[in-house]
């Protein structure tokens, strides 16, 4: 492995299109795109996709996203000939990488993507049309509404490579699984087929492959019919709850909500409500 700025410069050089952003108004599809290698992170995938990430993020007028592969797979995770290389570098003294550089690619790399996916207002939809292994998986866990094509299965590989669960991995299989469930998770390393994978509820639907695009769809459709502050605003409340103690929830959700009463829609709503003899509920 190259020092973290030769590996950067690498991903800047590297073959445009390895992934394809569809802007498309209110809603983007970002697709990893370099099948050969199953969409494995390479650093020219990786330099594209936190460029893409980032764009719809800022975009204003973006509200949901589509995060998915090209098909046969979601993505294989790092880039294993990257991972050996590194691993022989850092035990090499006459190499310049060192673990420093290991830890700037996954930071700002690897976590940038899942840093963006949770810290942005738009809906993130992970579409997972195939194997979704590592990093994959971690950024397919990160997004907001998980879907799984049946012929797709998630890899929890860490364990079997010699690795800790890894950018975000760990948060989010223990807030959904439980620890010993995780625990079992990792040491097993199994493949979770799809409709096992709907049962622990680590994903919210499973669909015919044909399907999971138009599946995807429909969900950011539901969130884009909301009022424009509605899933913005929940979603910053409902990401911290997870964090957050009862009463620490309830502070959080009483200054989100007195914000609410502020907007044209709830006004809206509440007229309608008035003009249809409705009952004065919150």
């Amino acid at each position: 492995m190259n020092t973290y700025p030769d590996l950067v410069r690498e991903g800047e050089s590297g073959e445009d299109g390895q992934v394809l952003l569809d802007l498309d108004g209110s809603r983007a599809t970002i697709t990893i795109n370099d099948p050969g290698r199953l969409n494995a992170l390479s650093p020219a995938v990786m330099v594209q996709l936190v460029a893409s990430v980032d764009r719809v993020a800022r975009e204003p007028e973006v509200r949901t996203v589509v995060l998915t592969g090209t098909d046969p797979a979601f993505s294989a995770g790092g880039d294993l000939r990257m991972i050996s290389s590194g691993s022989a570098s850092i035990r090499d003294h006459d190499q310049p990488a060192d673990t420093s550089d290991s830890w700037r690619w996954i930071r700002h790399q690897f976590g940038g993507v899942v840093r963006r996916i949770v810290g942005s207002e738009k809906c993130f939809v992970a579409a997972i049309n195939g194997p979704a292994a590592g990093v994959g998986l971690a950024f397919a866990l990160s997004c907001d509404v998980l879907l799984m094509s049946e012929r797709a299965v998630l890899v929890p590989a860490f364990g079997r490579l010699g690795l800790v669960p890894e950018v975000g991995t760990s948060w989010f299989l223990t807030r959904r699984l439980g620890y010993q469930a995780s625990i079992a998770l990792y040491v097993r390393g199994r493949h979770i087929e799809a409709q096992d994978a709907l049962r622990l509820g680590l994903v919210q639907e499973v669909h015919p492959h044909e399907e999971l695009l138009p599946a995807a769809n429909r969900w950011c459709e539901d969130v884009e019919n909301l009022p424009a502050h509605s899933f913005p605003m929940s979603k910053s409340v409902l990401r911290e709850a997870a964090d957050a103690t009862w009463q620490g929830s309830l502070a959080i959700e009483e200054f989100a909500e007195a914000n609410c009463f502020s907007t044209e829609s709830l006004s809206r709503s509440a007229d309608q409500l008035r003009g249809h003899g409705g009952p004065d509920v919150n």
